[in-house]
């Protein structure tokens, strides 16, 4: 009897299953064949993962409409869904829930899991006679090569053979505590009534010990931010009630603490503007294009700031204009203008705003990313309340800026473009694309933070929330550059910030609300240790004569994405696609594909199933697994 071609993907989330629905679709286009086996392994819950699980709170929400989510590489059909062609998350959802609140909306991660596992079920319901899909809900906790495939050690000491197996294991739980967290965790041990919660993901935070009234510090302003101010509140009973001027209320339970945050910019998370773009939209650039690009540069590494921003610069300028045309002078006004921009000589980014002006706009301000992410940089506050009042009318008009939408509103359909333009960026700055320095400083040290502070942030009802926690008394922003102190005469934590005066509070409790930042060297897992200690994976390191940047993540080759050994060759059976390979590429915790024309999301896990199935289509000899393996 011939075996199986056997594939094991380790990591069952969003990622893991795009890889299984490209493997199944490729395979029902050719029937027949040797029998596969594909493997699906998660160690939280297979087909959704650890971030997107099922059994999670319904307050935690996703920051992408619904109805630019698609779990599958094709429409839907008058068919069954399967492989290449089933609902998107907004047909599924609407179908299913007469609350479903549209295709604008924003769904809760627990029901975006439940549709994924909807795919998963449905991919597996119409795999051809001869593939047989596995769930396996176990971790992995170690890989070695092992004749011409590869064995797989469980936790528990289940073994599984496969000829190709695909890494896709996600974000990393907690890394190892650092000397200045290690001295903040031992000395609230030491007291009763103080706690020190790590950064991870919110639905596994240890919330539930932070008594009602307590006084709790926060560390970042960013989406775990607002997962921990409705889980502190919402999930303690609160609700929230919109009066007649559309503004947000607070009603407490009484369960709820006092959330003292801060982070280094002082500033929030802003809001996505509402999305009113039509279904099936794509936002082609005409100014930020890598041709353009490369046509520019003075050689085959880029530098960020002279290269790619003036072009990106140029972009975001150019749509902000010309929305702000459409609405004054109409769609020929708006026309004439991007006519006379994008005609002019492409070998250097053209002066938008002077154009602008010629057209009628003088008037509107310009845009100027790195202000908007840091209003109060070189700011000092005579007290609390003055910065308080300082951001709450810059929150208030975010809010009703974003509220707007991104058709209406110059600024967000400006802000759009540094969404939209990330697969240019990416084909300029991954694989080494940009000098060391400048990958360093220039692009991840500054760009990085000021495109999530502005573009990655959540819907503008977690800011209206904010405000009306703010208004309540429960829930204070400290202010830029915050600080936590150990205060053993106090026996407290204090939380305070440089630039506002009188803002120093004692805490009992703090919550780290940053997200970990992804690294090769401190990821805990035992399954990357273990890759490591064996030379599987290495950590990508831009470099040339002056500078050896170590990014912190997987070392790969272009698609389909094989590991680069120790040896500096790559291993051609494995791949690795997603986070851990973050900074080698860019912007890798998407957890989604699109509706409509394929995006990377889709095309790297069809690079991958292409690959791992070249071996059966050319119908080599397989060796024989061993024995004992996991079914």
């Amino acid at each position: 009897m011939t075996r199986p071609w056997r594939t094991a993907v380790v990591g069952g989330g969003p990622r893991g299953l795009a890889v299984i629905e490209r493997l199944a679709a490729r395979l029902a286009e050719q029937p027949g064949g040797p029998p596969v086996e594909l493997h699906l392994i998660d160690a939280v819950e297979v087909g959704c993962g650890r971030i997107y699980r099922t059994d999670q709170p319904e307050w935690l929400l996703m920051n992408t409409p619904i109805g630019l989510i698609s779990a599958f590489s094709g429409a839907a059909d008058s068919r069954p869904a399967r492989a290449g062609a089933g609902p998107t998350f907004a047909q599924w959802w609407s179908a299913r829930d007469p609350g479903y609140p549209g295709a604008d909306g924003y769904a809760p991660r627990g029901t975006y899991g439940r549709y994924l596992r909807f795919a998963l079920d449905a991919i597996e319901a119409n795999l051809p006679a001869h593939v047989r899909l596995i769930r396996s809900r176990a971790t992995v906790t170690d890989l070695e090569p092992r004749g011409g495939g590869y064995r797989l050690t469980l936790a528990g000491g289940d073994r599984l053979d496969a000829d190709r197996v695909v890494l896709t294991t996600g974000h990393a739980g907690p890394p190892p505590l650092e000397r200045a967290e290690r001295e903040f965790v031992d000395f609230a041990a030491g007291r009763p009534g103080l706690s020190w919660i790590r950064g991870d993901s919110p639905a596994e935070m240890s919330l539930d010990g932070i008594p009602a009234g307590a006084s709790v510090g926060a560390l970042g302003l960013g989406l775990t931010f607002y997962d921990v101010m409705v889980a502190l509140t919402v999930g303690r009973g609160g609700t929230f009630t919109e009066g007649r001027d559309g503004e947000l209320a607070y009603r407490a339970s009484g369960a709820e603490p006092v959330l003292l945050v801060g982070s280094r910019s002082g500033l929030p998370l802003l809001a996505k503007g509402d999305n009113h773009r039509p279904p099936g939209y794509s936002f082609k650039p005409v100014l930020f294009t890598p041709q353009r690009v490369r046509r520019r540069a003075k050689g085959p590494l880029l530098d960020f700031t002279t290269d790619v921003l003036p072009w990106l610069t140029a972009e975001v300028d150019l749509v902000y204009y010309a929305t702000a045309l459409r609405r004054s002078r109409g769609p020929g006004g708006a026309e004439a203008f991007v006519e006379e921009v994008t005609h002019a000589d492409d070998t250097e980014p053209p002066d938008v705003r002077a154009a602008a002006a010629r057209h009628g706009v003088a008037d509107l301000a310009p845009i100027d990313l790195e202000a908007l992410a840091r209003p109060f940089a070189g700011r000092t506050f005579g007290a609390p309340e003055e910065f308080d009042r300082a951001l709450t009318t810059l929150l208030l008009d975010s809010v009703r800026e974003a509220e707007r939408g991104n058709i209406d509103s110059p600024l967000m359909a400006a802000l759009d473009v540094v969404r939209d333009t990330r697969w240019v960026m990416r084909e300029c700055v991954d694989f080494g694309g940009l000098h060391p320095a400048s990958h360093r400083d220039a692009f991840l040290g500054a760009f990085v933070p000021v495109s999530s502070l502005l573009v990655a942030g959540p819907p503008p009802v977690r800011l209206r929330q904010a405000l009306a926690l703010m208004a309540s008394g429960l829930l204070r922003v400290v202010g830029p550059q915050v600080r936590i102190a150990a205060a053993a005469d106090l026996g407290r934590f204090v939380i305070s910030s440089p630039r506002v005066v009188g803002s120093a509070t004692p805490v009992d409790h703090v919550i780290d609300a940053r997200v970990p930042v992804p690294d090769l060297a401190r990821d805990p897992a035992e399954l990357t240790r273990k890759l490591r200690a064996r030379g599987l994976w290495t950590e990508f390191v831009n470099q040339d004569a002056e500078v050896a940047f170590g990014t912190g993540g997987v070392a790969v080759t272009r698609a389909p994405f094989h590991p680069v050994t120790r040896s500096g060759l790559p291993d051609t059976g494995l791949y690795v696609l997603g986070v851990p390979t973050e900074n080698t590429r860019w912007f890798t915790q998407v957890g989604f594909g699109r509706p409509g024309p394929w995006g990377d999301f889709v095309r790297d896990a069809d690079a991958i199933a292409s690959h791992v199935l070249s071996g059966v289509r050319q119908g080599e000899e397989l060796p024989a697994l061993a024995t004992g393996d996991l079914q």
